[in-house]
């Protein structure tokens, strides 16, 4: 029997620089949509060095290992080597989108964008260079395989959203090609459509010859990445066209104020279908806030648990001393996780964190019992709003005593599993 393939559907990343947002800083933030019974997990990985000739096993894929890697914290499905978004400690953030287009997406196992996300952390001090890892990547390995653990098949190409302190930068891919745009200052988002139009900084070399050479572009006309690479009939992709519209209604909205928590209510809005319900859910959501400063600290938000309307965001901060961030770290299941074995997905092993666990039992009381969910809702607010508030005094000045954060994200989230009990 042939696998189902599962149609287009995914997610939404934002950004917005100065003088777009309060202060001199960057606010990242991304929603991470996929299937409703996926568990997102928020894990962090210290820095490491590695012999000359290691290889590095990716979640389909063996690549060649570089020298040294940066510190990162991801949000990423738990059963991938890769991760749907995240930040390494010098401040970089990337997440990624599924896009589809004229060019078919490869069902043959390479690198999944989320590995690219992932590769891009740990190998970059900069957006720009994040970029560079990315398209050398995608030119030595390619990128394809499923995207969903389960035996149906869903494939895409990817989007990515990274950013610094400092700018950010769009990158959009179809196969092996590429086209990216550099974003200064002011909005800019992403989601499920290529959204590069006549503004391209970069670009691989061949992306103008093969679109010609495939008839897509006779060669005279002004070259448009979207209108050239995308599909003929966009009317398989409108969601996800209402959605990057909307996103873009709600960062223009808010231009010239925002802060953290508009990023955290732009990605809790589910009127305009950025905060996903259904078989595709918004199954984790991360904010981050850049300082232009570099002497300040970064804060990274993340909720590690479906639906942001019924989560915490709870900071992370880079600092000495941090270890695994246990209550959002899945079980692992070594060389017998079905994604590691052929075929591949035979089984689903329960991959449920505690956190996870806690907030499936909270979220059915929410959506069952109005007075009971209205008072855990409540105490979540409250402690998110404590620690932004806190996030917001360690923002103004550099960090003294960095046991004072060392545990905040734990702490954290210690705090939400008392509100939930």
């Amino acid at each position: 029997m042939a696998a189902r393939r599962i149609p287009p559907s995914s997610c939404d990343t934002f950004v917005a620089l100065p003088p777009a947002t309060v202060g001199e800083r960057v606010i990242f933030g991304k929603n991470s949509d996929r299937p409703c019974d996926e568990v997102q997990e928020v894990v962090y990985f210290p820095a490491a060095s590695y012999e000359p000739g290691t290889k590095l096993e990716c979640t389909y894929i063996e690549i060649d290992q570089v020298d040294q890697t940066f510190p990162v914290v991801l949000s990423r499905p738990a059963w991938m080597w890769g991760a749907e978004m995240g930040a390494n400690d010098c401040g970089v953030c990337i997440g990624n989108e599924a896009v589809w287009g004229r060019e078919e997406a490869n069902d043959e196992e390479a690198l999944l964008g989320m590995d690219l996300v992932r590769l891009g952390l740990e190998r970059a001090d900069t957006a720009e260079k994040a970029l560079d890892v990315i398209v050398d990547l995608l030119e030595k390995y390619g990128q394809g395989g499923n995207c969903m653990e389960d035996e149906s098949i869903f494939t895409y190409h990817n989007s990515f959203l990274i950013a610094d302190r400092k700018e950010a930068w769009i990158l959009e891919t179809s196969g092996k090609y590429w086209g990216a745009e550099k974003i200064a200052d002011g909005v800019r988002n992403i989601s499920n459509q290529f959204s590069i139009t006549t503004k391209i900084d970069r670009e691989h070399p061949d992306m103008r010859d093969y679109a010609r050479s495939k008839c897509w572009w006779d060669g005279k006309k002004e070259f448009n990445f979207a209108a050239v690479y995308f599909y003929l009939n966009t009317a398989r992709m409108e969601a996800s066209g209402s959605r990057y519209c909307e996103g873009r209604t709600l960062l223009n909205k808010h231009k010239g104020n925002i802060t953290a928590r508009t990023m955290m209510e732009i990605l809790r809005d589910k009127e305009s279908g950025i905060n996903m319900e259904g078989s595709f859910l918004t199954t984790g959501s991360m904010v981050s806030v850049l300082p232009k400063d570099a002497g300040l600290p970064c804060v990274h938000y993340f909720t590690g648990t479906p639906d942001p309307e019924r989560s915490v965001f709870k900071p992370f901060v880079f600092v000495q001393g941090i270890g695994q961030l246990k209550e959002t770290c899945s079980p692992t299941f070594g060389p017998d996780d079905p994604v590691k074995k052929r075929p591949r997905f035979q089984s689903k092993p329960d991959r449920r964190h505690a956190l996870y666990k806690k907030h499936e039992l909270a979220a059915a009381i929410m959506e069952t019992t109005k007075e009971r969910g209205e008072g855990i809702r409540k105490k979540l607010m409250t402690l998110e709003t404590q620690r932004i508030e806190e996030m917001e005094k360690l923002a103004q000045s550099s960090i003294s005593d960095w046991t004072l954060v060392v545990h905040i994200f734990s702490d954290t989230v210690q705090d939400e599993l008392k509100a939930y009990s």
